[in-house]
């Protein structure tokens, strides 16, 4: 309902790439958690200091975290859709 506060810690409702049985832990972070890991799974593969079969795990991991970070702000902005039409 458009009364309830926005959840902060995480989404359980939204089906996410993190889901994936390789990296269950993913579905349990919050945006601000999946976002800041992003970033240094990126620079971690930038730096080049990583082994080829590391760096295809951290590649794959990088992109289920960008898939949670993503479906975590779709689901963001449909509820502000949401909140925005039931308060007209």
């Amino acid at each position: 309902s458009p009364s309830e506060p926005w959840p902060t810690n995480r989404l359980e409702s939204v089906p996410m790439a993190a889901d994936q049985p390789e990296f269950p832990d993913i579905a349990d972070l919050s945006y601000e958690q999946a976002r800041d890991e992003l970033v240094d799974v990126v620079a971690r593969l930038e730096s080049g200091q990583v082994g080829l079969e590391d760096s295809m795990t951290l590649w794959r991991r990088g992109e289920a975290l960008a898939g949670h970070c993503t479906a975590w702000l779709e689901q963001a902005e449909a509820s502000l859709r949401d909140q925005s039409a039931a308060s007209q």
